[in-house]
């Protein structure tokens, strides 16, 4: 069995893998670590949770101990474009896990913050970039970032960039890399559209595929609830309600949809809060840590926000909605069985989503074991979600909100004559000082006219 030590990888970095827990590379980056430390261009197909991040973050620290020198004003000597903020932040994260013991720079560029702190990062030059292609785009056009100093780029998730719509901007970021410069693709999926961005970019690529394409991994027990939607939200509180329910996940297809998931299982007393883009991006963060931290056991996400989730106890991928697209079951449920570990993925399927059922079983190569949903179990709590919610569902540790005080005008004391306060004694003769009567006017036939005397 091959090792991290056969791979001719720097000691320090042999040392952080160590402390990491990892001796033996997996399949991916056994073939991927050499092809990049000989500078060949790669395209790596292999499924999620299969170590593709490592494969290109220890060839890029090695490539930088061997290569000292400053990156520039305003530019990076390597490039890793993702799909998502959550993957770009997991990313950053692993390049500074493995480059604890080596003196390195990272700078996240990402949407949905102020750009201050990331252009003040790139002003002086960086190591390494890990970017959304939106964001570093626009950065480029206001002449804040440069890549014509960049020697690597890293394509993570490629398929996920290309069903996203990023491929037209990917394309003109590729445009702005210099003549000589190492190119890697990274795809649990392979479509047309990724394909011939590789033949556009990449030099004479080496390929290498370590599982079969859109192939679930094996340690994944598979299964699919028939129910309809009314029956879902109760049948979903049941199965995350079981004992051996560590960690999961549940996915839906829309903002909405996750938002509604979250209230109805809060109203059975299971702890749960959801992960989309219309979360601000300090929101997802702080629900990030507490799934990752085991302060959250219940994570409601919908596809786009999911990529950036790489977390190696998640017992349960719940799927309370079919995916539209077959890949993006794949995708989901990579999400478990990680590290070497086994994992569950359950389905929940309606009339409407069986022809999505039928289009998944296609890819996979096999059919999915049907389960019976028990309704017995189901009619003790759907009295329970069809109740409005009455209790205050903010976190433990949140203050309460203040209540707002009506402010109702404060009325003037009256007189026995139901006349107020400012009023009294008008007309009376009595007091005079308060409100007092307007002298009248002369009669306009007594006044002189203007120019003629009176005499």
């Amino acid at each position: 069995m091959t090792k991290f030590s056969d791979l001719a990888l720097h000691s320090e970095l042999l040392r952080a893998i160590e402390d990491q827990g990892y001796s033996s590379p997996t399949p991916i980056q056994e073939q991927v670590i050499p092809a990049m430390l000989d500078g060949r261009d790669v395209v790596g197909i292999a499924q999620t949770g299969t170590g593709k991040t490592a494969a290109f973050v220890l060839p890029l620290l090695h490539k930088h101990l061997n290569s000292p020198g400053g990156a520039g004003h305003k530019k990076c000597r390597a490039l890793i474009l993702a799909p998502t903020r959550e993957l770009a932040a997991q990313i950053a994260e692993s390049i500074n896990a493995y480059g604890t013991h080596v003196h390195h720079s990272v700078t996240v560029i990402v949407g949905g913050v102020r750009p201050g702190a990331q252009v003040k990062a790139l002003s002086a030059g960086v190591e390494i970039v890990v970017a959304t292609p939106g964001r570093l785009e626009d950065l480029m056009s206001s002449g804040k970032f440069r890549l014509d100093r960049t020697q690597t780029v890293v394509l993570d998730e490629a398929d996920q960039m290309l069903d996203l719509g990023f491929m037209p901007a990917i394309r003109r970021i590729l445009g702005k890399l210099p003549p000589k410069h190492q190119t890697l693709l990274l795809s649990a999926t392979m479509p047309k559209q990724i394909r011939s961005l590789a033949s556009d970019f990449l030099n004479n690529p080496l390929e290498i595929s370590v599982a079969p394409q859109s192939r679930p991994i094996e340690r994944i027990t598979q299964s699919v609830y028939f129910a309809e939607k009314p029956e879902k939200r109760n049948l979903l509180a049941k199965l995350l309600a079981g004992q051996d329910v560590k960690r999961a996940i549940v996915f839906t297809r829309t903002k909405h949809g996750a938002n509604k998931v979250v209230q109805n299982l809060e109203k059975v007393g299971i702890k749960a809060a959801a992960i989309h883009g219309n979360k601000s991006q300090s929101q997802r963060v702080r629900t990030l840590d507490a799934f990752k931290n085991s302060q959250l056991n219940v994570l409601v996400a919908t596809d786009i926000a999911a990529r950036g989730i790489d977390i190696d106890d998640i017992s349960h991928v719940i799927n309370f909605e079919i995916p539209n697209i077959a890949e993006t079951y794949v995708h989901r449920i990579g999400r478990t069985a990680r590290a070497g570990k086994g994992g569950i993925a359950i389905s929940l399927c309606d009339g409407s989503e069986r022809k999505f059922l039928r289009g998944i079983e296609k890819l996979i190569g096999k059919s999915i074991p049907r389960e019976n949903a028990p309704k017995d179990l189901l009619e003790s709590i759907s009295a329970i979600i069809d109740a409005p919610i009455v209790r205050n569902l903010a976190p433990e540790n949140e203050p309460p909100k203040k209540k707002k005080k009506d402010k109702k005008k404060k009325k003037r004391p009256k007189n026995k004559h139901g006349v107020g306060k400012k009023y009294q004694g008008f007309g009376e003769g009595n007091n005079t000082k308060t409100a007092s009567p307007k002298k009248p006017r002369p009669d306009r036939k007594h006044r002189p006219r203007r120019g003629k005397s009176t005499d």
